[in-house]
């Protein structure tokens, strides 16, 4: 009697040559499934005898009697070989393939796209009855969100819980480094979705053609260099969930494409003909204020809504100090092991200085704190810089510096920040001359500045303007 787990994924690889099997093997094992590898039918036989496969990959490029008898073998094992897809070099073993009751047949040279392609046609069907694969993350996600403390952290976790039970768009927006894909990995853990794939894409990373290319995919011949089809994010992501970081970064014209996603769950490929229909949730995080952006035009308002259907805040880890000492623990519970520095322990001096640090890039910052004093077995943090108190702005300080260059480091502001500061004043003051001259009609003045109306009331309440109005109205 066989005996292999309902969530074991396994994949029977049969006559692939050397060259091509180190990174077929890879390239499954990477996408969870344990390979078995045989290169004779007797042991496709032995292989068989011991278990079941999600799914048999077969090379039938070498014809002859060995491929004949493997295909007999696999018919007379249909029930434990599971769907078959056949790899050739020759139009006529398609022909062949059908009368063996192949699955599908990929011709070479292997595209791995189209590979995953048949996977995720012929083998996620099947799989759903099988309940949810290995939940390699649970341990972590859980072990994590026990640190949260804090009543917004604590608003947050809530949230992910009721968030994961029904299968709508998430918007998670905080500082860079806060958590924000820890979030989403969670709201994808605790959901039905849990055991489809969990596809995370940066659309800040690349420019605007490769990232089409990267969500949608593309036909083969679409464009000059596309020699293969392109399966697409999307598409990798079907019956899963897919995280979109950094959205407030997504061109305009993709922007409009992915509405079309959320609204139809539909798309085509670049260059297709075809309409492609997808199972997906769509997760997306920002450090943007993308309220602001709506108003300045940047993001479209309809795209916008289409999000934030459920909204996920994570505050910034100075909001949150009372958390610093158990992630730092955690950390170093996690990262001693790794780096092999069991006897590491945090001393409370370093644990104070840790405490009081401002961490302007947050969460993240702090782990690769805690790396960095690790590697350098260095508890103390005598060879690592960091401010002792909180004036700075959470600036570190090098110990190189002079006591007067220092001084100008936490002094002075840095040339970005004396430019950023002169636009706002100069904005600012325009605005203000305006609505003067306007006599405060907002629409007259949105227009004369040759801005939208929305956009003329975020800045005049970002500025203050309507404070000092009704102040100036007071004094009267």
């Amino acid at each position: 009697m066989k005996t292999q787990p309902m969530t074991e994924r396994k994949a029977l690889v049969l006559e692939v040559d050397a060259a091509t099997q180190l990174g077929l093997l890879g390239f499954l094992q990477a996408r969870g499934y344990q390979c078995v590898a045989a290169s004779s039918p007797g042991e496709a036989k032995d292989a068989l005898a011991c278990g079941s496969f999600s799914f048999t990959l077969v090379d039938l490029s070498g014809g002859g009697t060995d491929a004949a008898e493997l295909m007999e073998c696999l018919k007379l094992h249909s029930g434990d070989s599971g769907p078959v897809i056949a790899v050739s070099d020759r139009a006529e073993d398609g022909l062949a393939g059908a009368r063996f009751g192949v699955d599908a047949v990929l011709h070479k040279p292997l595209s791995l796209d189209e590979l995953q392609q048949a996977i995720d046609k012929l083998v996620r069907p099947q799989a759903e009855a099988l309940g949810p694969a290995p939940e390699q993350l649970g341990g972590r996600l859980r072990h994590e969100m026990e640190l949260w403390r804090s009543p917004k952290m604590l608003e947050a976790r809530q949230i992910i819980r009721e968030a994961a039970r029904v299968d709508v768009t998430v918007l998670v927006t905080g500082e860079t480094g806060t958590g924000k894909e820890l979030v989403a990995r969670a709201i994808h853990h605790f959901s039905t979705r849990r055991a489809g794939p969990f596809v995370k894409v940066n659309c800040a990373a690349m420019p605007r053609e490769l990232l089409e290319s990267e969500l949608f995919g593309y036909e083969r011949g679409a464009f000059t260099g596309a020699h293969k089809l392109k399966i697409g994010k999307f598409e990798s992501a079907h019956r899963g969930t897919i995280f979109l970081d950094e959205i407030g970064d997504l061109h305009s014209a993709l922007q409009a494409k992915l509405l079309h996603v959320l609204q139809d769950g539909e798309f085509s490929r670049i260059g297709g003909k075809s309409t492609l229909s997808v199972d997906v949730r769509v997760l997306a995080a920002t450090n943007q204020d993308l309220e602001r952006a709506v108003a300045e035009g940047r993001f479209r308002e309809d795209l916008y809504y289409r999000l934030n259907v459920i909204h996920v805040l994570v505050p910034p880890l100075r909001e949150r100090a009372a958390e610093i000492p158990l992630l730092a623990n955690y950390f170093v519970e996690r990262y001693a092991k790794l780096y092999r520095r069991d006897g590491f322990r945090l001393p409370m001096s370093a644990m104070d200085r840790l405490t009081r640090h401002r961490y302007p890039g947050n969460v993240r910052e702090l782990e690769n704190l805690v790396k960095r004093m690790i590697v350098l077995d260095d508890p103390f943090m005598s060879r690592i810089a960091l401010p002792d108190a909180a004036g700075n702005g959470g600036r570190s300080i090098s110990p190189s510096l002079s006591t007067s260059e220092s001084s100008a480091a936490t002094l002075e502001p840095s040339l970005k920040e004396i430019s950023r500061r002169a636009s706002q004043a100069a904005e600012r003051a325009a605005i203000a001359k305006t609505l003067e001259q306007t006599g405060w009609n907002r629409v007259r003045a949105a227009r004369a500045l040759r801005i939208s109306y929305r956009a003329l009331l975020y800045k005049i309440k970002q500025a203050g303007l309507n404070a000092e109005r009704s102040s100036a109205r007071s004094a009267l």
